[in-house]
């Protein structure tokens, strides 16, 4: 007897693919640092620099979550007759959907605050007697296990919250031993000379803060995956949908419009800058003005245009589209390149002013003069000295551009209404915060998500940006 198995439809949406070329690129690169000391030694430090591997951790556990969003899929429909074909949802869902279903599906009414059993207005019920009465309604999910939540709800959330704390922390002990009996296999030493190394922090890489933040998130996990299976840990919307779904939802956007606007800008200004510093001439003359008319276009009215006429071909090509997602898909890719074609011009120039300065030291002059080409020189003297305000340069314009995913999405002209992310997160928010009362978790959730990322991102590029730079070495 045959057991019938409904395997998806796989979906790969253009951001899917940008974004697993990006980690093949990666992992390319990383492979290819190994064999050149130049460029392996400088990560050596960032991996063994304490703050370095702490915001490492916390910038691949955001990555993780994006990379399992990006795996995109439509199910298999249920057959009725065994002579017809497949057929397939219309719904695209990512594998991150299907590991935190019950955020998913788990739909109140409308807003009901954090770890709350009841809705956040009012409504009018009336009572077995025929009164009526205005109360608040209990939610359909959030606290339903409970009979009566005025007294069982803070003994539950504390008893529950305690037990997602003692699974964190069993796993976390688990992992902590499998790693330091790993390490002292490798170094031939013994478990507890091992665990006094890590202890001390003589260890080569910072294996202590390794494992005290691995811990430290593995409990936040805890206590959150065993919370979030009874109440809505982050409230619900005005349309009661779970706010921690739609803030863990918003990562893979976050990350989408950071690094590739970032990678689309950056061949531009580094080529650009370096030719327009090294060549001077009628070559810098075309670059400055280049840059300079892009500088003087209003960076927001050429983005709402751009949306404008690209909703305008959606719309016309309506056929080309099988679903929502597609739609909203194309257009975080367009907003992607218009940032990316708006943003190289600040890097341009600041590469330019460095590169015309180091082409006058003497070792420049002298490579020269010894018969070096011209390429050589920009790959092998110029581009190594400029690396460090590029990974700067980088680190602010990720930031900026997260950031400027929210105020671009106010004005109507960022990411579609359709996609999560944290901009149309604060955008809906400006509206409950004028509400009595007011309803502050929409805001307070994407703001924190967002500054954790952000500040994790700018204190890594400090790190590497200290291992690149020549003169620190």
């Amino acid at each position: 007897m045959q057991i019938p198995i409904n395997l998806p439809q796989p979906v790969i949406l253009w951001t899917d693919a940008l974004l697993f070329v990006l980690i093949i690129t990666v992992i390319t690169f990383t492979i290819l640092a190994k064999q050149h000391p130049h460029l392996a030694t400088p990560w050596r430090y960032v991996f063994r620099n304490r703050l370095g591997m702490g915001t490492a951790i916390f910038l691949s556990l955001y990555l993780l979550i994006a990379l399992m969003d990006s795996i995109h899929f439509r199910p298999q429909l249920p057959k009725t007759d065994a002579n017809i074909a497949n057929n397939y949802s219309t719904e695209v869902l990512s594998l991150l959907d299907i590991i935190i279903t019950p955020l998913r599906i788990q739909h109140e009414k409308t807003y009901s605050a954090p770890l709350s059993a009841y809705l956040y207005t009012k409504e009018t019920i009336k009572t077995e007697n025929g009164v009526a009465q205005r109360i608040y309604p209990r939610l359909i999910y959030g606290g339903a296990h409970l009979t009566n939540p005025e007294k069982e709800l803070i003994p539950d959330i504390l008893i529950k919250a305690s037990y997602g704390l003692l699974s964190g922390f069993v796993l976390w002990l688990s992992i902590s031993i499998v790693i330091l009996y790993w390490l002292a296999i490798k170094h031939s030493l013994s478990l507890s000379q091992q665990v006094r190394q890590v202890l001390t922090d003589t260890t080569i890489l910072p294996w202590r803060t390794i494992i005290l933040i691995t811990g430290f998130l593995i409990l936040i996990i805890g206590i959150t995956t065993t919370l979030a299976g009874y109440y809505h840990i982050f409230g619900t919307d005005k349309v009661g949908e779970d706010v921690l779904y739609q803030t863990i939802k918003s990562i893979r956007t976050g990350l989408i419009i950071g690094t590739l606007t970032t990678l689309i800008m950056l061949p531009a200004a580094i080529i650009f800058g370096l030719m327009a510093g090294y060549f001077r001439g009628i070559i810098d003359d075309i670059i400055q003005y280049l840059y300079t008319t892009l500088s003087s276009i209003p960076g927001v009215l050429l983005i709402a245009a751009s949306i404008l006429m690209l909703q305008v071909y959606m719309n016309q090509h309506a056929d080309n589209f099988t679903s929502l997602v597609e739609r909203a898909d194309l257009r975080l890719v367009f907003l992607c390149l218009i940032l990316g074609v708006t943003s190289w011009t600040g890097l341009c120039r600041l590469l330019r002013g460095e590169t015309l300065k180091l082409r006058e030291l003497d070792y420049i002059q002298a490579s020269l003069a010894l018969g070096s080409s011209h390429f050589a020189v920009l790959y092998q003297h110029v581009l190594p000295n400029v690396l460090h305000l590029v990974l700067i340069r980088v680190a602010l314009d990720f930031s900026d551009l997260v950031l400027a995913e929210a105020v671009l999405s106010y004005v109507n002209i960022g990411v579609d209404p359709t996609t999560n992310s944290w901009g149309n997160m604060i955008n809906g928010a400006r509206l409950e915060l004028a509400r009595e009362p007011v309803v502050w978790w929409s805001l307070a959730a994407s703001f924190s998500f967002m500054f954790i990322l952000v500040l994790a991102a700018n204190l890594f590029a400090d790190v590497v940006r200290d291992a690149f730079d020549p003169r620190l070495r």
